[in-house]
């Protein structure tokens, strides 16, 4: 619409143009009476015959208006304000107009306006820009295109990942520190398989608990996923690296793939999940991060933050409708019914994931580990043997005893037969039991100052004044001089 009215005003310039021309071609009325007549100057009038009579009525249109700084100026001049635009650090518009003001002159340039080198800089490609400004990597994540795949079925393809939450919680010592999360998501359905919340640095260990939760049955009837993935895609991670995980890997007949060195692309669909469960689950619990700072005082201890994790990830996450794949992630991933490769037994998932191996001693009254005591009947023909345990941090109830390479038993922490208790738990209740023996330490020592003589404590009570002898009783002993150490002698002897 905007081009056919711009093509009927055209075409009334050209028919005004015409009419002033016209008493002058068929009438031969002279040019200076004929532009006299119609309050056209003749100069213009000149212009438009000129152009009449080279390109005929056309010519009378009038021209199209060249592109800003782009067919005003030598091409040098151009290319020259590209090329000192994609220099880095980037020059302002200023500052080249300034170098250019010079330069113009000495070749005979002419000299541009700030608006013209504004103009030329603003029609640069802003890929060519990003990449000579801010590197490749840059442009790789904004204009490189991406081929999103999806797995063709359940258990195909899982991504692993960690990531490092929007919350501060309590350590065992009641400090506020920062956790980490580990996901393993199936590619095909967007189910999250099995997670891992930990303090500290992530590990091979953490990364071996989240697979181990993944491949094996859960406890939830709503969180039916489990199985041997055909497929592990992971970054270049130490943890995802190590010799630990591949092993792990080879038995278990999975294929590790490794994403390439500082690309992201192939983990968009993890790290979408982390930005869902920061900015979704997290807000709602005290202790939470904005920017860095604490929005709440933190309360949750770990255990709580993964119950809370976990409930989030079976009830809300699996079970609501995904925008990616239009269904939930956990019908997605039961489909019309399947049987997903599993291990043989959970105590063989064990053995090649949860690599958590201490040597210990036999003594007579069991495996002594963590201020715990294992016992299995097993042990009485080996003590004083030395034996390797194996543990998972979550439950230490019972630790797998290994004797030479060969699995011996199971032993079990007679104290907590009952019911599980995790590593945590075990350093939680050392550092109690230190403060409470400190605070016997100082209760005892105050009643110690309160109950002896003030004397025999020169540190905690005041000087000791010496008794005041009467001037009568006791003669005060005569002062003694003490003898130079330098000779002297008198002038001239």
């Amino acid at each position: 619409m905007a081009d056919d009215r711009g093509r009927q005003i055209e075409s009334a310039e050209v028919a005004k143009r015409m009419a002033v021309l016209r008493p002058h071609l068929h009438d031969a009325v002279p040019l200076v009476d004929a532009a006299g007549q119609a309050g056209v100057p003749i100069r213009t009038a000149r212009r438009w015959l000129a152009r009449y009579r080279a390109d005929g009525p056309a010519g009378l249109a009038r021209p199209p208006r060249p592109g800003t700084g782009g067919r005003t100026f030598p091409k040098a001049l151009v290319e020259l304000i590209e090329g000192m635009a994609l220099m880095k650090p980037p020059p302002s518009i200023a500052t080249i107009h300034r170098r250019l003001a010079g330069l113009a002159g000495e070749r005979g340039w002419r000299t541009p306006s700030y608006g013209s080198v504004r103009d030329i800089v603003r029609r640069i490609d802003p890929a060519m820009l990003t990449l000579a400004h801010e590197g490749a990597a840059v442009f790789r994540d904004r204009y490189e295109l991406v081929h999103r795949h999806r797995a063709d079925r359940p258990n195909a393809t899982w991504q692993a990942d960690h990531t490092q939450l929007d919350i501060l919680t309590l350590d065992a010592g009641g400090k506020p520190v920062r956790p980490w999360l580990t996901t393993v998501l199936d590619d095909h359905s967007r189910v999250i398989a099995g997670y891992m919340v930990f303090l500290g640095a992530p590990s091979a260990l953490n990364t071996s608990l989240a697979l181990r939760q993944a491949i094996w049955r859960k406890v939830e009837p709503a969180w039916p996923v489990c199985g041997i993935p055909d497929v592990l895609h992971v970054d270049h991670g130490s943890n995802f690296t190590s010799l630990h995980l591949e092993q792990a890997a080879a038995d278990l007949r999975i294929r590790l793939i490794y994403s390439a060195v500082a690309r992201p692309q192939g983990r968009g669909k993890i790290e979408r999940l982390f930005r869902t469960i920061n900015t979704e689950l997290l807000p709602e619990l005290p202790g939470n991060l904005h920017a860095g700072k604490p929005v709440s005082s933190p309360r949750l201890s770990l255990p709580t933050l993964d119950a809370a994790i976990g409930a989030y990830i079976v009830s809300t996450y699996n079970a609501r409708r995904h925008r990616g794949i239009g269904m939930a992630p956990v019908d997605a991933w039961r489909g019309k019914g399947w049987l997903p490769r599993m291990p043989e037994s959970l105590a063989e998932l064990d053995a090649l994931l949860v690599m958590v191996a201490k040597p210990r001693t036999v003594h007579r009254d069991g495996i002594r580990f963590e201020g715990l005591r294992y016992f299995d009947p097993t042990l009485a023909a080996y003590v004083g043997e030395p034996v390797t345990i194996r543990y998972d941090p979550r439950d230490m109830g019972e630790v797998r005893v290994f004797h030479r390479n060969a699995f011996l038993c199971r032993a079990v922490s007679a104290d907590h037969a009952g019911h599980s208790i995790t590593l945590k738990d075990v350093q939680a209740a050392r550092i109690a039991h230190r403060r409470q023996l400190r605070n016997e330490i100082r209760a005892r020592k105050a009643q110690v100052e309160d109950h002896l003589p003030s004397i025999l404590l020169p540190a905690r009570a005041g000087p000791v004044r010496e008794p005041v002898l009467e001037a009568a009783s006791v003669a005060a002993p005569a002062p003694v001089r003490s003898k130079p150490r330098l000779r002297t002698y008198i002038e001239g002897e």
